[in-house]
Formats: structure tokens, C-alpha cells, sequence
């Protein structure tokens, strides 16, 4: 998340940018009417279930997202009449070059593989819209908040301007965004903090109305920055939003040393990145400058995650 956090849960816009450390998915359709899924990176091992048990009782957690993935895709099918392409047992496993504690929509991207996944093999030839939908669905079934911009860029990839739920998905044509990222070491869950917001604004609605109206004009203007390649500008927008974020509460003294570190040493702007509560950091700097600010975070306990930003999306690879 580049600019818009929390108030694109509040049909506000966001700018949001696909990283290039991927999810990989495996889907066979099998006869056996079982669904099984093994996920190391979730410690989830030999995972099983009869088909007509899926999305019924207590789910493990790192199994969630891809069972209900499944469970929304196969519905999509019945609604269409083509049930029929699907044999009667799915077996899924998924791998990721990164850890899911990093924040970085790895639970969107499992669900967005699978589903893509799921199209291609059974020739349901879904678009990028539609696996997008089943996605966001997903997330909703199981998280009951959330904006699906993490969704929207593991499908469509590279950096997006997107506004709550996909009603503007609007690919941003840039080739190259010199981002560096800041991992605080502090685990944070986003649902959490949403509700922590929910309830803030609930002693002050107006206030947070007025933050949320704030970040969507400073995202409005990130855009065309962004577009221009002004990245001075665009670090200056960073650093307006992370002064809005801070009175919203999401901000913690981690992340705000870590972004103090990252401006002393010469960024032009630097935020949290998602939720906040921990998680991720993000710095906008001079090429010349870019050790140094990733010196400045290390130096306060941060630890730089080397990421490609305006990443490919989803995709097929077709194994023999």
C-alpha cells in the first residue's frame, strides 16, 4: 500500500503496488471427492476434507483462505450451470518466497491463485474482474471487513488506483517506482485494527469522516505525482498521510522511528504501509540517498525487505 490505508475500507481511493516475491499455487482435480491442501509456509501439512464438508466448522486458519476460495469458486460454477466441469475432488499446495508475517497480502494472494488456478484447469476462463470478485468475496466471507485492494493487485499486478471493493480498478502506467521497504518485526492483524478505528470514529465520527475525506484528496494528488514521476512530490503526499494515519491511532513508536530514520537520513517521504499496529514501512528516496536510508531504519531495530514493486499479477505456469 503506497497511500490510502483505512479510508479505502471507507469507499475512499488507495494506491497500491504488486511486489515481486511470489505465491505459488499447484491444483489438480481429482476422482477422489476429497479436498486436500498442503501449505508449509502456513504449517498447514496433509490437510483433508470430504468436498461436501468445505466452509463447514472450525477451519484452521492457514487453511482458510484457500478452502473458501474453492468453496466460492465451485458456487460461481453452479450459478452458471457449468458444475459439470469440475471433476469431484481438488487438491491444492501452495509455496511463497516470502513469510506471511511481513503483511504483504499473502492470504489474498493464496486466494487469488487458487481461484486463477481453478479457472484455467477447468476452462471456466474467468477475467481478471471476475477472479478479482470471487477473491474479494473470500476475504469478506472470512474476514467480514476489508477494502480487496491486496486482492486486486495480486490479479491484475503492477500499481493500481482502486477504490473500495473494485468499483475503480485503474492500472497506473509507470515503469519503475524506487520504493524501499521496512519490516518493524511486529506482527499486526488487520481486522483488529480496523476495529479499532470503527470504534474511535464511533466517539468522533465527523473527526474520522474528515481524516478519511483527507487521504483520499492527498491520494487523488499522488496520483498524478506518481504518473509524473515527481517523486519529491510524492513523498511529500507520504508524509501527509502517515501525520493523518498517526491521528487515526495506527501508528506505533516502531514504525515512527522508523520513518523519523528514514527522513533524517534523506528520504523524501516515508509511512507505514497497511494497517499499522507493525508490519511494514515504506521510504521514497534520491537514488543517492537509498543506503542511507536503509542504514537510518536498521539502525533503529527495522529490517529492509528487498522487494520488486510494480510486479506482473497473477499467472499461469504450466508444468509437464
Amino acid at each position: 500500500m503506497l497511500l490510502g490505508e483505512h479510508a479505502v475500507v471507507y469507499n475512499r481511493p488507495c494506491i497500491v503496488t504488486a511486489v515481486g516475491q511470489r505465491m505459488r499455487a499447484t491444483v489438480e482435480l481429482t476422482e477422489k471427492s476429497t479436498f486436500q491442501l498442503n501449505a508449509p509456509d502456513v504449517q498447514i501439512a496433509n490437510y483433508q476434507k470430504p468436498m461436501d464438508q468445505l466452509g463447514i466448522g472450525d477451519l484452521p486458519k492457514g487453511a482458510k483462505f484457500v478452502e473458501i476460495a474453492v468453496v466460492n469458486f465451485l458456487r460461481s460454477l453452479l450459478e452458471y450451470s457449468r458444475s459439470d466441469l469440475v471433476k469431484p475432488g481438488v487438491k491444492v499446495s501452495t509455496t511463497s518466497e516470502f513469510s506471511s508475517q511481513f503483511g504483504f497480502g499473502s492470504s489474498s494472494a493464496s486466494t487469488v491463485c487458487v481461484i486463477k488456478a481453478l479457472s484455467e484447469i477447468t476452462e471456466a476462463n474467468l477475467n481478471n474482474k471476475e477472479i478479482f470478485d470471487l477473491a474479494y468475496k473470500t476475504v469478506l466471507d472470512i474476514q467480514g471487513k476489508g477494502s480487496g485492494f491486496d486482492a486486486a493487485a495480486a490479479t491484475f499486478g503492477g500499481t493500481l488506483y482502486f477504490v473500495t471493493g473494485g468499483k475503480t480498478i485503474e492500472p497506473l502506467n509507470i515503469d519503475s517506482l524506487p520504493l524501499i521497504v521496512g519490516y518493524s518485526g511486529i506482527k499486526a492483524d488487520t481486522v483488529t485494527l480496523i476495529n479499532q478505528v470503527k470504534e474511535k470514529a464511533g466517539g468522533n465520527p465527523q473527526a474520522v469522516e474528515d481524516i478519511y475525506d483527507n487521504i483520499g484528496k492527498l491520494v487523488e494528488q499522488a496520483k498524478l505525482a506518481l504518473l509524473g514521476k515527481d517523486w519529491q512530490s510524492l513523498g511529500e503526499l507520504m508524509n501527509e498521510n502517515q501525520k493523518l494515519l498517526t491521528k487515526l491511532g495506527v501508528s506505533i513508536n516502531k514504525l515512527d522511528d522508523m520513518i523519523a530514520a528514514a527522513l533524517k537520513a534523506g528520504a523524501y517521504g516515508a509511512k507505514l504501509s497497511g494497517a499499522g499496529g507493525g508490519d511494514c514501512m515504506i521510504a521514497l528516496a534520491p537514488e543517492d540517498k537509498v543506503q542511507a536510508v536503509k542504514d537510518g531504519i536498521t539502525s533503529v531495530g527495522g529490517q529492509i525487505i528487498e522487494v520488486e514493486t510494480n510486479a506482473e499479477g497473477a499467472r499461469i505456469e504450466t508444468r509437464d
